[in-house]
């Protein structure tokens, strides 16, 4: 089954959502969560930053960090954002990312 624009919206949507939610709902850092036009932007107390994108021409959610720029593609099989260079799955990076960058360890299985 190909992914339709409709469903990768509300995918992203939902990825975003419950990335807003596990951040704001974070006793454990200071973080700053701001989600606008459909860029939800995540900055840590020392000012690194983690952007998310979406790019509904190519159906990629796209993360920039201060490692890097990354693209996901939705694996349905895996209900899952895979990065198209290492296959490392969002939730995964973004943990990471944000313990490197904050100290914080967050689960994000959700997303």
């Amino acid at each position: 089954m190909s992914l339709t624009e409709a469903r990768f919206h509300d995918l992203v949507d939902a990825t975003q959502e419950n990335l807003e939610d596990i951040f704001d709902d974070c006793d454990d850092m200071d973080v700053d969560v701001e989600n606008s036009a459909g860029i939800l932007t995540v900055t840590f107390e020392n000012g690194k930053s983690l952007i998310f994108s979406r790019q509904a021409p190519l159906l990629q959610l796209w993360l920039a960090a201060p490692d890097g720029g990354f693209h996901f593609d939705y694996d349905e099989k895996r209900s899952a954002w895979k990065c198209d260079k290492s296959d490392e799955l969002l939730s995964e990076m973004v943990q990471r990312l944000t313990k490197k960058h904050s100290g914080a360890e967050l689960e994000f299985e959700e997303i």
